[in-house]
């Protein structure tokens, strides 16, 4: 009897053990951890180090907590601030809107312009590095299986693409001294790309969008 117990409490733990992994790999944090190191692959593959330094996962202190940047690559030719999202299906947004929109299938989800994500976190290294809006270049890639519906700006793309983007700004903006000082700026700054620095970002994120949606009390006539 104690075999037959100790064979189903067996099973029943294995059983656990792979919800718990399937559930991980479907989460959206190893979604967007995927995302990025594709991105991140890309860069490596696609960008010369000679001419390019890319930093990962780069958090940055702000006035009200942090704010995480997926990629920042540096070079004479600007400072490229990289957004990565790992969406299916279709994507429908314009520069403008405040909110995208996915469709898989008869399943419909909005979420956040990126570009206007990206703008918070192009602006913190303006600020951080006193740098000129000039120099700085938002970039934004898709590196799920998607496909765009509605027109997007150049320096939104799909994969690899965004390597491409980057290498059309083919004009040098900055000296290599002021390249230099920008990394060693941007290391300075950053948090440490440590998993207890994610998990505050995250818990932070949280915080915000609790903060946002949770319903405003009717003001007492006065």
């Amino acid at each position: 009897m104690d075999a037959i117990v100790n064979t189903a409490l067996t099973g029943l733990f294995g059983l656990f053990v792979f919800a718990v992994i399937i559930g991980f790999f479907k989460s959206p944090y190893f979604k967007g951890w995927l995302g990025e190191s594709a991105a991140g692959l890309s860069a490596r593959l696609f960008l010369p180090k000679d001419q390019y330094t890319t930093l990962h996962n780069v958090t940055l202190p702000t006035a009200d907590g942090t704010t995480q940047i997926d990629h920042v690559i540096v070079s004479r030719f600007g400072v490229f601030v990289v957004e990565t999202k790992n969406y299916k299906g279709w994507i429908f947004g314009s520069e403008h809107k405040p909110t995208w929109t996915q469709k898989i299938y008869r399943r419909t989800h909005t979420f956040q312009n990126p570009l206007r994500q990206n703008y918070k976190h192009l602006k913190t290294l303006q600020t951080a590095l006193s740098l000129s809006p000039e120099v700085l270049h938002s970039v934004v890639v898709f590196m799920g299986e998607c496909t765009f519906k509605t027109p997007m700006p150049p320096n939104v793309c799909i994969g690899g693409a965004y390597t491409r983007y980057i290498k059309s700004k083919s004009v040098p903006v900055l000296s290599e001294a002021e390249v230099s000082r920008i990394v060693a700026a941007i290391q300075a700054e950053r948090l440490a790309p440590t998993r207890a620095t994610d998990r505050a970002h995250r818990q932070h994120v949280r915080h915000l969008q609790a903060k946002k949606e949770a319903p405003r009390l009717p003001r007492r006539p006065q």
